[in-house]
């Protein structure tokens, strides 16, 4: 058995394996089950044309579209969720900050509201309500948050 000494403990490679496997065990446990278990609700509200419900996930950029320039402004993101459903990301650009440095294939994460379409969805309300009469939303990229 392969063993080294570092402070005094005794390291073996079975005792490295085991605790790399515990934490390996609690990262699936604790991280993975909740992306894919809101995962499992857009699948779901998709499925069944639900809208309407305030949603929090993440997914890969798979394209950033041109910006809907139509009333209020909105940066326009595609992104893919773990499942493979598509989303589309509206997020108000005249009421929360642009998500700069964006690329494809970048993780995002969000909270707003997802309403139903053929192509998988949308999720706006993706900023604080300045009337507080609705949830604050948020995305996230790179440690920042744009709210």
């Amino acid at each position: 058995m392969n063993e080294m000494s570092r402070g005094g403990c005794l390291y073996t490679s079975g005792n490295i394996i085991k605790s790399l496997s515990t934490v390996m065990l609690i990262l699936f446990t604790c991280c993975i089950p909740y992306a894919f278990a809101n995962d499992t609700v857009l699948a779901a509200a998709y499925k069944n044309h639900k809208s309407d419900f305030q949603i929090q996930g993440r997914g890969l950029v798979i394209k950033q579209l041109a910006d809907d320039n139509k009333g209020s402004r909105h940066q326009r993101i595609l992104i893919r969720l773990a499942s493979g459903q598509t989303l589309l990301i509206a997020h108000n650009i005249d009421l929360a900050p642009r998500v700069k440095a964006l690329k494809e294939q970048d993780v995002i994460e969000f909270y707003g509201e997802y309403e139903w379409n053929k192509k998988g969805g949308v999720v706006h309300w993706t900023h604080r309500d300045p009337k507080n009469n609705h949830a604050h939303g948020w995305l996230r990229h790179q440690g920042k948050t744009y709210q």
